[in-house]
């Protein structure tokens, strides 16, 4: 009996394979009869509804309509079938359906065109349905968030607490191939600061490929010749054998090598990741560098441009180390869970530095500022979705294998398997991870080609099919599913993480590079997880924010500065025409009129009065560029010729440096080597005590140099908001004073007429803005001379508000000269007095200005 048991047990816990739909209606045929019985004993046989419970269900019997929808139904199944091939089909078939199809296709490079060129993003479909698209340097981009552009208060707390994401593959990269050595002097000739100009462990970092940098990349030949963008270098690392080779050959030469050394260079590969909107003016610059070290050398240098075959997205936030360790899950990783890809013969060929970089990925503190880790990682989708908020914060410190097991159980637990069936559950994901190709190549060979991944759709009838044989069901529609792409088709991608940091080394984000046809993968992923996306003018938000300059918003020496400027002062221009001319808003210049800084050095210098100069017409003369003499007068003549680049923003300590010896200089209080020399701040302003008062140390200057302009952060001293293009000026000793004194500005503010402020610029018929000195005398004692412009403002919502302006070099040391000379040395500091003014207000506002070339060595970094 007892045995007779077991074996009733053993048949029915194992289901039927199959269910006979028409027996088991005739086994429970009279259960059926006896409900409807009962049903129909309660509404008298009668099924009819009520006449008051029916709904209006003709509303929607439309013949029009309904043959349009016929149609259309019609032709979607003709296209997806065609997939368009002929001419006259694409004229047939609807746009809305073309337009469709286009934008679900993946292709392994390139971007989707629209039909006048325009190039858009792989998520661009994704965007469109939520942020206000625009058309910028040859794409349709994300400009921000629907709206009327607000929300600045609420990013900075998705930024603070949570994390954020944005598309930059409008960020092309340009590949240069070659011996390694010419390769460094076609950077030492384009870049500043130069790679030789790293310290020693830096520059072995940066060529080994362990980390990147960034410079600024210049037109080829003048040093002082007009900048084109800020670039990110980086270079592949050596190969195994490439490195045993190089150790080899270093003990061999030993110190008395160096003619060998300079025989023996390696092929080396390197990638410069520039702008959308500087990207042809800096590839032209980098073929020309190229070309002329293959005219000298007669040695093969390869220059060509990746664009459309490289993706970048970038996450930011105090959870995006969270996010990445969700989203990237390392093949070695996957493998050790799987216990199938462990006997992977390809995956035991690997190097020891992908399991490195998984036990990396553990710990964020590990990793070193600007670091470069090369992953091979799984496909996203193939992982359950988790929400960012719902993981505890302890989860960061969990190993990825115990996170995985415990996606695995818990997966268990939901479908109601037994543990006897967990082996199957292990087995079928085993077998859904290894029935994809396993990816050997690197993102290096990403101009080779990197085939796409997984359509959604076969990717859905797998998943579908496995949770299937997880109940030990039979799906009568399966059978072996050929896909049209099953051996070009990947389930593992190789990309590449960036560690974002400034100099100084607070974190700033992370960057994600991969093939560009799995960036859509990627992104529906992270955003699926609870991630906000952001735009360009978010972007914008952040950088200022945290006090990075942003391109090219923060980079006025630079052409695409001028384009994007000309682009923003025309929609400007259109918005005011909507309205009527009587409630219009005051025009202002845009961009803003640098060149005016020129007479103010000249005025401030040598202390003119206002009765010398009516206006500021001379600025402008164009006779006067024929007069380059020496003196002060001829110099303000000079440089303000109304040429947008004459003009130079010292981006490096090293170019200030340069700068000041130039014009005899080096007695200014300006210290840009102090971030590297031992001697603290307060040090140097104890060593300037001394200084001598009846001596002007402008006046040794030679004003025979163009202007020298530098990135200065500005802080309001007690309130105030500052606006982008608002003119920073010269303060008098009596408003400093008036600020810092204890009484306070409630009660007495500086303030110009209003009349002074309408007319404070000039627009002439070439398009050219003059400043108008003021004749009457109460205007011309609210009048204060400019020294630069802000070109980005205050972020509402910041707890610490800061504005980016950029101030002639200068004219910030005599103001310092004279504010430490009236001050006791205690109470000295060495941010300087600024006072700023908004364009469209009549108040001035007194602020600190801090001179970033004083906190870093140099001033390349953005984002």
């Amino acid at each position: 009996m007892a045995s007779d048991g077991s074996k009733r047990s053993q048949v029915s816990s194992v289901p039927p394979r199959k269910l006979n739909v028409q027996k088991f209606a005739e086994a429970r045929a009279s259960e059926m009869e006896s409900l409807h019985s009962i049903v129909s004993n309660r509404i008298d046989n009668n099924f009819r509804s009520r006449r008051n419970k029916r709904r209006r269900t003709s509303a929607y019997n439309n013949q029009i309509t309904r043959k349009r929808s016929k149609k259309r139904r019609k032709f979607g199944a003709t296209d997806k079938a065609n997939a368009l091939d002929g001419e006259k089909d694409q004229k047939k078939v609807p746009r809305r359906i073309r337009r469709s199809i286009e934008l679900k296709k993946n292709p392994e490079s390139g971007f989707p065109v629209s039909g006048d060129g325009t190039k858009r993003l792989r998520t661009h479909v994704w965007h469109a349905k939520r942020f206000t698209m625009r058309k910028l340097w040859g794409f349709y981009l994300p400009l921000g968030l629907q709206g009327r552009g607000r929300g600045s208060r609420a990013l900075l707390k998705w930024v603070k607490e949570g994390v954020v994401v944005h598309d930059a593959s409008y960020y092309n990269a340009v590949q240069l191939e070659g011996p390694e050595d010419l390769l460094l002097s076609i950077l030492q000739m384009v870049l500043v600061p130069s790679p030789s100009s790293e310290s020693g462990d830096s520059f072995h970092s940066v060529l080994s490929g362990a980390v990147y940098e960034s410079a600024m990349l210049y037109h080829f030949g003048v040093p002082f010749s007009q900048p084109i963008a800020p670039v990110t270098y980086m270079w592949k690392p050596l190969d195994k054998q490439d490195r045993e080779e190089d150790g080899n050959f270093n003990t061999s030469v030993g110190g008395n090598g160096s003619c060998e050394t300079e025989c023996h260079s390696h092929y080396r590969q390197l990638w410069l990741w520039i702008h959308a909107s500087a990207f042809g003016e800096g590839f032209g610059a980098l073929k020309l560098g190229c070309q002329k070290q293959v005219n000298e050398t007669g040695t093969l240098i390869n220059c060509f441009s990746l664009e459309g075959q490289l993706a970048k997205l970038e996450v930011i936030g105090s959870k995006a180390f969270q996010l990445l360790q969700k989203i990237l899950q390392p093949v070695n990783s996957t493998s050790k869970n799987s216990r199938q890809l462990k006997k992977c013969s390809m995956l035991e060929a690997q190097d020891d530095s992908q399991t490195k970089i998984c036990s990396t990925l553990e710990n964020e503190e590990q990793i070193s500022s600007r670091a470069i880790l090369p992953l091979t990682v799984n496909d996203p989708r193939v992982f359950p979705d988790k929400r960012i908020e719902d993981v505890p914060e302890s989860a960061s410190t969990l190993t990825l294998n115990d996170e995985l097991d415990h996606e695995m159980k818990k997966q268990v637990a939901l479908l109601g398997i037994s543990e006897k069936r967990e082996e199957l559950l292990s087995s079928s994901c085993s077998k859904f991870e290894g029935s994809g190709i396993v990816n050997d190549k690197s993102l290096w060979d990403a101009s080779c080609g990197i085939s796409p991944p997984m359509e959604e759709n076969e990717l859905c009838m797998e998943k579908h099919q496995m949770r299937m044989d997880y109940l030990c069901l039979d799906d009568p529609k399966s059978g072996k599913r050929k896909t049209s792409n099953e051996v070009q088709c990947l389930r593992s991608c190789p990309v590449l993480l960036l560690r974002n940091t400034d100099k100084r080394g607070s974190l700033m984000g992370w960057s994600i590079i991969l093939p560009i046809c799995w960036a859509r993968v990627f992104w529906i992923s992270i955003v699926s997880k609870g991630v906000r996306a952001i735009g360009l003018r978010e972007k914008h938000w952040i950088a200022c924010n945290i006090g990075s300059p942003y391109f090219p918003s923060d980079f006025p020496d630079c052409n695409a500065y001028s384009c994007s400027m000309g682009i923003e002062a025309a929609a400007a221009d259109e918005k005011a025409e909507l309205r009527p001319a009587n409630m219009r808003h005051l025009r202002i210049p845009i961009p803003p009129p640098w060149n005016i800084v020129g007479v103010s050095l000249k005025n401030v210098a040598t202390g003119e009065q206002y009765t010398e100069i009516s206006s500021a017409k001379n600025m402008v003369d164009d006779n006067s560029s024929s007069h380059a003499g020496c003196g002060r007068r001829d110099m303000a003549s000079l440089v303000c010729q109304g040429n947008p680049f004459d003009r130079i923003v010292a981006r490096t300590s090293s170019m200030l440096t340069y700068f000041m010896n130039e014009i005899h200089g080096d007695h200014l209080l300006l210290f840009p080597h102090v971030a590297s020399q031992k001697m603290s701040f307060v040090e140097l302003m104890k060593k300037q005590s001394n200084l001598d008062h009846s001596q002007n140390m402008i006046k040794q200057v030679n004003y025979n140099q163009k202007l020298c302009f530098l990135r200065v952060l500005l802080h309001a001293y007690k309130n105030g908001v500052f606006e982008e293009g608002a003119i920073v000026c010269v303060p008098q000793l009596t408003d400093i004073s008036l600020w810092t004194s204890s009484s306070g500005i409630d009660e007495i503010q500086l303030q110009m007429p209003q009349s002074s402020v309408r007319s404070y610029f000039k627009e002439l018929s070439s398009g050219n803005w003059e400043l108008q000195i003021p004749e009457d005398p109460a205007s011309r004692a609210s009048h204060r001379w400019p020294i630069g412009f802000v070109t980005t403002g205050f972020v509402r919502g910041s707890k610490e508000p800061v504005a980016q302006a950029f101030c002639e070099a200068v004219l910030l040391a005599l103001l310092r000269e004279e504010q430490w000379n009236e001050m006791p040395e205690k109470q000295r500091r060495k941010e300087i007095y600024v006072l700023v003014r908004n364009l469209r207000s009549s108040a001035y506002r007194l602020a600190l200005a801090t001179i970033v070339l004083e906190q870093q060595e140099d001033d390349v970094n953005f984002l």
